[in-house]
């Protein structure tokens, strides 16, 4: 086997999506526990697409004909967690409509309080490997 085989798609240990309770208030009624959510890493093609919807380019101010680009990081959190939940369906109509919203971010925002929202944040970055210092990623390796 050659050194380059051992990067072919078809060798590359397939990530599994995640299981996470982002809420203890969504409770399965014949369980009486909480509902865990499922989630999954995206590649940085998808996340790179995400962060280009997200940004902006903005004349500077004073200097005609230049340009700089501002991120919108909450537009970019936002579309990440929408990107990354698998269940629940965010996209599913039927569940917008119960909370009165349009639209996937909206939904999520509207089902979880401001603490779950950002340890779910939380969780979205970890799986997609944003908490890692190098450190860890070295670790991680060798193991």
């Amino acid at each position: 086997m050659s050194t380059l085989s051992m990067f072919m798609a078809e060798n590359v240990l397939q990530e599994e999506n995640i299981k996470h309770v982002a809420s203890k208030r969504f409770i399965n009624p014949k369980t009486k526990k909480p509902i865990e959510w499922e989630i999954k890493c995206i590649d940085s093609q998808r996340d790179e697409e995400l962060r280009k919807a997200c940004t902006k380019r903005l004349e500077v101010t004073g200097k005609k004909g230049q340009y700089t680009k501002e991120m919108d990081w909450d537009k970019y959190t936002g579309m990440l967690s929408v990107e990354c939940t698998v269940f629940p369906n965010l996209h599913d109509a039927e569940l917008q409509n119960s909370y009165k919203v349009m639209g996937a971010d909206a939904l999520l925002k509207k089902m979880l309080k401001p603490g779950e929202y950002a340890s779910y944040l939380e969780k979205i970055q970890e799986i997609n490997g944003f908490n890692q210092s190098f450190d860890e990623k070295v670790e991680e390796a060798k193991n």
